[in-house]
């Protein structure tokens, strides 16, 4: 390598696919490419050091040309749940946050929890400047690169790993993954999406492409760069408001891609790939959860269901209910008159303070819905979180 001009890359920017060949274009031997990803994601290094399956040279090599920019934990906040944020900070002095979230009773025999999702940022701060969000009320300060994305999980995995799935080499700790953090993933389509691949990959992490789900204010442009790509990554839809008056209140990004417009693009996706959405709507107190919020409801068609939160006040934010209001309430949208009944129709209504898992119905079970129908669930649910 002797001569040659340094062209550094982030390790964990590089797809497992393209290993092989980088090596080989560097005079080394490509075999080696098999030792770099057990040691990148089964043994989840963070220095090239710790690599001891390859040659001290070619660490030093690596360490040179394909750093490993491990971010550093600024701060961390434990609720009562085990949910556990963490504020990360990255090369050039800007942070961004990531969640972690267990979910359910079962274990593994490792002692991990059943269920684990992390919940990722793309971007630090955010340009959308929806009311009723915190990452945008300083605007955006940049986008991520993929490396700074893939490497929050890395950071989760290397924190709640056990030591037992440590030693072992296994696989990925997380179960589940959300791009609902810090940012809009559209909004820095190229290098989320290269993330999200590299999560995916079988001599990756090996994710499954279904439990990586993206979460979208409405950019609409994406929804077809989405569905070209041709994989099986849930999508999620911040819709927060029945009208273009409110949304456009709440979320500017309605000015630019109106209602209309947005659920266009919701059913041309859905034709396109055959996935459900889901969409989302946070619940602000005496603003958008109001009966004559949920009768205003447009009727998009191939929704799931529609999962409401109740708003947790920030400075700056609009006004909402307490801190303590319960979330994760979720609505189930009517189902088609020709069809039998489903298995979750007895619990479709989620009983006061219980948190429950709403699995959407195929596509061909939701072409005909109405959110003003989802969001009548919604209202009276809020009545009680609040």
């Amino acid at each position: 390598m002797e001569g040659e001009p340094i062209r550094a890359r982030p390790a964990w920017s590089v797809h497992p696919d393209e290993w092989r060949a980088l090596l080989v274009e560097r005079g080394m031997r490509a075999f080696r490419a098999d030792q770099i990803l057990q040691a990148l994601y089964r043994d989840w290094i963070q220095s090239w050091d710790e690599a001891t399956t390859l040659p001290k040279d070619l660490r030093a090599d690596l360490a040179r040309e394909f750093p490993l920019a491990v971010p550093k934990v600024l701060a961390s906040e434990r609720a009562d749940d085990g949910t556990t944020k963490l504020l990360l900070g990255l090369t050039d002095g800007n942070s961004v946050e990531t969640v972690v979230i267990p979910a359910g009773t079962a274990k593994f025999s490792d002692g991990r929890p059943g269920r684990l999702t992390q919940c990722i940022s793309s971007q630090v701060g955010c340009a959308m400047g929806c009311a009723f969000c915190a990452s945008g009320a300083k605007g955006l300060v940049r986008s991520l690169a993929s490396d700074e994305i893939v490497a929050q999980v890395m950071c989760a995995q290397h924190l709640f790993a056990t030591p037992e799935n440590k030693r072992q080499g296994s696989g990925l700790c997380l179960t589940n993954l959300v791009v609902m953090g810090m940012g809009e993933p559209f909004a820095n389509y190229d290098e989320t999406m290269r993330a999200l691949k590299i999560l995916n990959a079988g001599k990756g992490p090996n994710l499954g492409a279904r439990h990586i789900t993206l979460s979208t204010c409405g950019v609409v442009p994406g929804f077809k760069r989405l569905a070209a790509e041709g994989l099986q990554f849930e999508l999620s839809v911040s819709l927060h408001a029945p009208n273009d008056e409110l949304r456009s209140q709440l979320m500017p990004v309605n000015r630019r891609w109106p209602i209309d417009e947005l659920l266009a693009a919701c059913r041309e996706y859905t034709r396109e790939t055959g996935r459900v959405i889901t969409f989302e709507y946070t619940l602000v107190k005496g603003l958008n959860d109001s009966r004559a919020c949920a009768r205003a409801g447009a009727p998009p068609e191939d929704a799931a269901f529609v999962q409401g939160e109740p708003h947790t006040a920030f400075a700056g934010g609009p006004s909402s209910g307490p801190r303590h209001a319960r979330r994760g309430h979720a609505a189930r949208l009517p189902r088609c008159a020709d069809e039998g009944p489903h298995p979750d129709d007895a619990q479709a209504q989620p009983r006061q303070g219980r948190r429950r898992s709403m699995r959407p119905a195929p596509p061909s079970h939701c072409q005909v819905v109405a959110i003003g129908e989802c969001l009548e669930q919604l209202h009276l649910l809020s009545i009680n979180a609040w």
